[in-house]
């Protein structure tokens, strides 16, 4: 916006600075027609316009970050180049990931939601109760109501916060649903087991050499 007229909107170039900022500063992915909305005077296909222009900058710059769309939104990524420099951070800062027995309940919900805790267990074959409140203390999961069977189970799938955590736009975006065994089998310790190595892809890993299941808190 400019400085004679604070209330005017963004001129073409002040507009890839704006949403630069914005994007920036959210703390979820934004939409296009959320800071169309709060810059007022524009249309979503001018931020949208906006975005590219800021995307192309971001690839043509040779810097760290990149724009990222997930969860139907844009967010500022690191690049996959410098991932393993993250890691690393990370690591330093002694953030630890979700359990492996976390990642096996996760995993059981992204791809057969809606499910019942007796369905997870009857899949893992362990008490998942334990999990179920991690996941959601981590908004990883949520209830989504109750199944009318006897006992009226509760029902969970997967949250917002968990497309934004494994970088997802949709759920459409996991892996193909043949892919199931194998992929709770690596979760689990089998064949590709857990971070078997420090510096070995992570099996949730969203293929670019980004970690996905990083998390601020320790498992109890």
């Amino acid at each position: 916006m400019s400085a004679e007229d604070p209330e005017a909107p963004p001129g073409p170039e002040e507009l890839v600075s704006a949403v630069e900022a914005v994007v920036f500063a959210a703390a979820e992915p934004v939409q296009a027609s959320e800071i169309a909305a709060a810059l007022g005077g524009l249309v979503a296909e001018q931020v949208e316009q906006a975005i590219e222009e800021l995307g192309r900058r971001l690839d043509g710059n040779g810097g760290g970050l990149r724009l990222e769309r997930v969860a139907g939104g844009w967010r500022l990524a690191t690049r996959p180049e410098v991932g393993v420099w993250v890691r690393r951070f990370f690591r330093q800062r002694n953030r630890t990931r979700l359990s492996p027995a976390s990642l096996e309940t996760l995993a059981i919900v992204a791809y057969k939601q809606p499910i019942t805790a007796p369905e997870i267990q009857a899949i893992r074959g362990v008490d998942p109760s334990h999990g179920i409140k991690s996941l959601l203390e981590k908004r990883m999961i949520r209830i989504l109501g109750r199944k009318k069977v006897v006992g009226n189970p509760l029902l969970y799938g997967t949250t917002k916060q968990f497309l934004v955590h494994f970088a997802l736009d949709r759920l459409a975006d996991l892996p193909s649903l043949e892919d199931f065994d194998q992929f709770v089998g690596a979760l689990s310790g089998g064949p590709g087991a857990l971070f078997p190595d420090p510096e070995a892809p992570h099996p949730l890993d969203d293929g670019d050499g980004e970690p996905l299941a990083e998390a601020s808190s320790e498992e109890e």
